[in-house]
């Protein structure tokens, strides 16, 4: 009888902890096995969006909550696709709380809203020609990064990342292993760069190195140690992200090109493969997509011209 009543306290203790010690045993539990960029990912939400008005919820009070309120009062503010990235945090901590603490939230009923597809927005043939003479005169790595963006479709993330030893001159392949991006470090209350693994495990990946970029890499190859990244051409300086677009930025100010944001050159590079007649499956594994279909929802939309030529052969 003393057993079952000590259990039956320890039950009562453990469903009137808050929502903030659920989503910290939540974030121990997840540490080991995610990325230290993820994770810091998590805490920035948690404390930007989710736990301002969730952080005294107690446990017991999780399966009646209104989680759809919630996220509509959260919509006001936030995209579409910051919402769903939420949601997924919101979900995984309650799938959490049911499995550990034995509850019974009905997650299925919390709605994520659905997300306006963007058109892809590319540069014109003759801007594309502008921006690559610009950056073969000025040839310093900084412009050969942008060469390097519109010949491989690299993330500006992973091109910050790229060192000489991930460019195989011999074989004519660039890896992409990691990627580079500034976090928010919570407990020390500042940001910091992080250079961690890729987006997904299907962003490791082997690029090939066409014939037009290995003649403009050889001629610098030899200048710089396998160790040094790219961009900076130092072992110890990581040009990141943000600075990077900045230079880019002023490039396409330069080269009289409308402020275009740095993934158009990654947009630019899978049309321009579709173009020419690549298969999906391909382009999917050049672009590190996790799936065929997120390329194929992406880049497969053919133009009012191309799809007249088809009807023509009919």
């Amino acid at each position: 009888m003393k057993v079952l009543n000590k259990l039956k306290e320890i039950i009562k203790k453990e469903r009137n902890i808050s929502f903030k010690e659920l989503s910290d045993n939540w974030l121990k539990s997840k540490k080991i096995s995610i990325k230290e960029s993820t994770y810091y990912h998590y805490i920035y939400f948690l404390n930007k969006y989710i736990l301002p008005t969730m952080e005294n919820v107690k446990l017991k009070e999780l399966e009646d909550y209104n989680y759809n309120n919630f996220i509509i009062k959260l919509a006001e503010d936030l995209s579409a696709k910051t919402i769903r990235d939420l949601i997924c945090i919101l979900k995984s901590i309650l799938y959490y709380a049911n499995e550990e603490y034995k509850l019974n939230i009905n997650i299925k009923k919390i709605k994520s809203p659905k997300l306006v597809k963007n058109k892809v927005v590319i540069f014109s043939n003759r801007e594309k020609g502008r921006l690559e003479n610009y950056c073969i005169k000025e040839n310093s790595l900084k412009s050969i990064g942008i060469i390097i963006c519109l010949n491989t479709g690299l993330r500006v993330g992973e091109l910050c990342a790229l060192q000489w030893k991930n460019i195989d001159l011999d074989r004519r392949i660039l890896f992409v292993k990691h990627t580079v991006q500034r976090v928010y470090d919570d407990e020390k209350k500042k940001t910091r760069i992080v250079m961690d693994l890729p987006k997904t495990a299907s962003s490791i990946r082997e690029v090939p190195i066409s014939n037009k970029l290995f003649d403009i890499l050889k001629l610098h190859k030899k200048k710089y140690k396998d160790e040094n990244f790219f961009l900076s051409g130092e072992s110890d300086k990581i040009i990141e992200p943000r600075n990077y677009e900045k230079y880019y930025k002023q490039v396409l100010k330069k080269c009289k090109i409308k402020s275009y944001k740095m993934h158009t050159l990654r947009h630019y590079f899978a049309t321009n493969c579709i173009n020419v007649g690549m298969d999906i499956k391909s382009l999917s594994e050049i672009l590190g997509h996790s799936s065929v279909e997120v390329t194929l929802e992406k880049y497969v939309h053919p133009d009012l011209k191309t799809q007249k030529r088809y009807l023509e052969k009919l």
